[in-house]
């Protein structure tokens, strides 16, 4: 495992670039509600560590991980963001609907990225257990939602340099 005992989210603010004039939307399931608030913790977290302004941090919430796809549309669409952010947790069942869900999500925030002009950040979580959500999200193995964060602010500010 990639993780085994290695939290991944440590960063280094003073190599990421400052925040403060990026908007930032991000898109939260409320399907396993108490995983995808500890990854917006975390990403809220980071982003205002590195100089994001509270404003410019507009949280959108929908019913489940499938939903992030239509909110992040809508949100590209708006073109009031510099980067997005989905943040999702989808925990393994007894039923095939895991796979669909990951993959239709996956495949749909590729999408996005592919055909449009605002960078979306891929923070959904698919794990086998409620455990590994938990340790990833704030748990043993870090906040894959820090992780986005600074995967945002860089985005956003690769977007301004290359193509603003």
């Amino acid at each position: 495992m990639a993780t085994a005992n290695k939290n991944l989210s440590p960063y280094d603010k003073h190599t990421i670039p400052n925040a403060k004039d990026f908007r930032f939307g991000i898109v939260v399931s409320e399907w396993n509600e108490h995983i995808t608030n500890g990854l917006y913790t975390g990403a809220e977290a980071a982003l205002l560590d590195c100089g994001a302004l509270p404003e410019n941090i507009i949280r959108q919430n929908v019913p489940g991980s499938f939903e992030l796809i239509y909110a992040a549309n809508q949100m590209m669409k708006s073109r009031d963001y510099d980067v997005i952010i989905v943040i999702g947790s989808v925990i393994k069942g007894e039923t095939m609907h895991f796979d669909f869900v990951c993959q239709g999500v996956t495949n749909g925030i590729a999408l996005l990225n592919a055909e449009g002009d605002i960078p979306i950040i891929f923070c959904v979580l698919t794990d086998n257990t409620e455990q590994q959500s938990i340790d990833r999200s704030g748990g043993i193995y870090g906040n894959k939602g820090t992780e986005a964060a600074i995967a945002a602010i860089k985005m956003a500010e690769l977007r301004r340099k290359t193509y603003l």
